[in-house]
């Protein structure tokens, strides 16, 4: 055994290698022979020159005649009836060919290829078939060892061992393909005299594309003899297309050299091949090996099929048993996690504050949330620059919404600075806009692969020192240390990331329905309430003008009868019904609000708060006021009367609640830092366009206590008679304006030294 640490492989170029016509090679196997033939009198276009060694017809004397030639009818009619079904109905078909005094008996298969018929004929060896009833015998025994095994690896080595058992070959292994096509050998039952593969690695060049393109098209291969002549087709080129037959899914089809030179270093002379397909790709092989030539008749090759298209079938079932419990863990810390989501109005926070499960869920040492430009990190994670590097790049990496790698730096050098802590990473996109994701890290394991062989040794630089594949010559367990990767993610662990988007994606969607039919309700109420505040206060005015006119006459017409405390009491009902018809008139301008559509314009600010500055001056002409306007205010869009209100109600209660003799007021708008500030101030979002202008005093202040209350209609916190009365109405007015044009307003303030109201308007 050799060992060898910390060995990186190189890296060739074997595309060419890898475009290797292996399925146009214009020869086959000699222990049949094939003919190309032209529907519908079955003209032969082509034969393999091997004809005159198994029926004693030169293959020259052939060409051009027609099945008939040398089948009787009976077998003509009865090619013709099968032409019309199905494929894997009528293989084989029973074929006899007589010439001279000789009888000849072949098992037919048949399939098309381009604009033509491929017959291939395999002599039948042995005398006896497999009926239906030794079939039966033969596979009823490995499917109730297939249906009992309870996870994969027992499957697996159910299937190799039944394999053998059938067809005596003397290895039997299951190679399991990974994500990057070398694969490894699960599972083996072989002479107690041979070396073990289990468990050894083989790199994705044994295998290359085209040859797994082939598998993945055939059930089953089988190379009775790798030291055989190939029998070359004649003529070399199909005459209908002037170019190779395509023998993708002819059974003797020839072997590749470079899979001859790999198998006869390996002291291989017969094998067979039974793919596995999963989701119609493929899984695996069922490599069988034998160190002597081996043939295997059609019959029991059917049979192993069969088997290794029941296995396919079990796959799903038994990988879903692997790791049973660890898979129960999953759902139980996604359950978990999905209620804390649930609380939270914000999914994100759900997250957060279960942040252990977020972890144990795909076993990671470390987490990223990134909503937006912002990122809470958790355990061992890259520093945020990095992650945000990282996801710009992960962004053009995601196939149907997840990326995940277990060797990150070889795809993102960037990587390698922080693969101690991020040598693999999942990531799962749970929205575009706005951009949310969570970035899983696993830090770099150290780990001894196991390989069939050095991996290095297929590569050979011959004498002119070009580079060519050479198949290696030594098998033997080779070691080597991998860096920069860490432990692999598992299928299962995989999908509960994807369970975890889509159930985030189904409480957000139903808390957005939720949302959207009580913001639906709250509209159909709103107008409900606008519409009785406007009838209400409408219908109010007249009796209460009534009230207040025949007060006003019995004052004016009786005083002189009336007692001092009679006029009194009238002067306070004259008073009171003025008072409740501000009250009428407040209600019925703020009900109105909600009616009347938005007249949106461009306008100049500093146009407009000059406008309201001189209305406010014409009342406060003896008051000692310092207006500032610390730098001109934008242009925006809005409507230019109701915003003259906004700012008129908020500078006017700056002024009017002041007792300080030297009064000032402060009229400007935030800088996008301030704004982000702002922004937490309100805790709320506001959109990135608007803008947060802010009207400031040094007045009397407000108590703490009383921020959340004073933006409710009618709500005063002063009695009626001081600071210039008041209905009480203002701010709220303010307030459903500024939310009219898709704003916010809040306030900020000190009791005794002053007040800083905010509010949003768009750009």
């Amino acid at each position: 055994m050799s060992q060898e640490e910390a060995v990186t492989v190189e890296i060739f170029d074997f595309s060419n290698w890898e475009q290797e016509q292996i399925h146009i090679p214009g020869s086959i196997q000699p222990h049949g022979i094939l003919f190309v033939l032209e529907e519908p009198q079955l003209k032969i276009l082509q034969v393999s020159n091997n004809t005159d060694e198994i029926i004693g017809i030169p293959p020259e004397e052939l060409l051009n005649k027609t099945l008939s030639d040398i089948l009787d009818g009976e077998q003509i009619d009865s090619l013709h009836k099968c032409l019309l079904s199905d494929w894997e109905n009528i293989n084989p078909i029973k074929i006899s060919i007589k010439y001279q005094d000789s009888v000849f008996h072949f098992d037919g298969i048949i399939h098309r290829s381009e604009q033509v018929l491929v017959l291939e004929l395999e002599p039948v060896i042995y005398k006896s078939q497999v009926s239906f009833f030794s079939f039966h015998n033969l596979v009823k025994a490995p499917l109730t060892k297939i249906q009992k095994a309870s996870n994969l690896s027992e499957l697996s080595q159910t299937v190799v061992k039944e394999v053998r058992r059938i067809t005596g070959f003397d290895r039997v292994m299951l190679y399991k393909f990974d994500t990057e096509g070398s694969g490894a050998v699960i599972a083996e039952d072989k002479l107690d005299s041979l070396i073990p593969y289990l468990d050894l690695h083989y790199p994705a060049l044994d295998i290359p594309k085209q040859a797994r393109k082939l598998f993945a098209l055939n059930w089953l291969r089988l190379i009775p003899n790798f030291n055989y002549q190939p029998s070359s087709l004649i003529p070399a080129h199909n005459p209908i297309t002037n170019s190779p037959i395509d023998l993708s899914y002819s059974v003797l089809r020839s072997v590749s050299p470079c899979h001859i030179e790999y198998l006869t270093n390996m002291g291989v002379t017969g094998s067979m091949s039974i793919s596995i397909l999963k989701d119609k790709k493929l899984w695996g092989l069922i490599a069988c090996h034998h160190y002597s030539p081996k043939y295997v008749p059609y019959e029991l090759r059917t049979v192993c099929e069969f088997l290794g298209q029941v296995m396919s079938l079990e796959l799903t079932s038994k990988e879903e048993n692997e790791d049973k419990d660890y898979k129960i863990k999953l759902n139980s810390l996604q359950s978990k996690l999905l209620e804390a989501i649930r609380n939270e109005e914000i999914f994100v926070n759900g997250l957060v504050k279960s942040h252990s499960n977020l972890l144990d869920l795909v076993s990671a040492e470390g987490v990223a949330i990134c909503s937006g430009d912002y990122s809470t990190v958790i355990g061992k994670t890259p520093d945020l620059e990095d992650i945000q590097d990282l996801m710009e790049w992960v962004e053009n990496q995601l196939d149907n919404n997840i990326f995940y790698t277990d060797s990150l730096p070889k795809l993102y050098p960037k990587a390698e600075n922080f693969k101690d802590v991020a040598s693999g990473v999942l990531a799962l996109s749970i929205s575009q806009i706005p951009k949310n994701y969570i970035l899983w890290f696993r830090p770099e394991v150290l780990q001894t692969v196991n390989w069939g062989g050095n991996p290095k040794e297929e590569v050979e630089v011959t004498a002119d020192g070009s580079m060519r594949l050479s198949p290696r010559k030594s098998f033997e367990l080779w070691q080597e240390t991998v860096r920069l990767k860490s432990l692999p993610w598992k299928k299962y662990e995989i999908d509960e990331a994807l369970e975890l988007r889509s159930a985030i994606i189904g409480i957000v969607l139903r808390k957005a329905d939720e949302l959207a039919k009580l913001n639906t309700e709250l509209e159909r109420s709103n107008n409900e309430l606008d519409a009785f505040a406007y009838i209400a206060s409408h219908d109010l005015k007249e009796p209460l003008r009534g009230i207040h006119n025949y007060s006003s006459f019995l004052i004016e017409d009786y005083a002189g009868v009336l007692t001092e405390d009679g006029v009194s009491k009238l002067q306070t009902l004259v008073r009171l019904t003025q008072r409740m018809e501000d009250l009428i008139n407040s209600l019925l301008h703020f009900s109105r609000l909600g009616r009347v559509e938005l007249s949106m314009q461009r306008t100049d600010l500093n146009e407009l708060l000059k406008s309201v500055i001189d209305v406010l001056s014409i009342s406060l002409k003896e008051t000692r006021i310092d207006i500032r306007v610390p730098r001109r205010l934008p242009v925006i869009v809005c409507d230019k009367v109701q915003v003259s209100e906004v700012f008129s109600n908020l500078i006017g209660n700056a002024l009017k609640y002041n007792d300080r003799e030297d009064k000032w007021v402060e009229i400007g708008f935030l800088d996008s830092d301030a704004h982000s500030a702002a922004q937490k101030l309100q805790k709320g979002e506001a959109p990135t366009s608007a803008i947060v202008f802010y009207i400031k005093d040094n007045g009397i202040g407000i108590r703490e206590r009383h921020l959340d209350a004073i933006f409710r209609i009618f709500k005063r916190l002063h009695a009626a008679n001081k600071y210039g009365g008041g209905t009480g109405a203002g701010l709220t007015i303010a307030k459903k304006i500024v939310e009219r044009h898709g704003g916010r307003i809040w306030v900020e303030s000190t009791y005794g030294q002053g007040s800083t109201f905010y509010f949003t308007l768009q750009e």
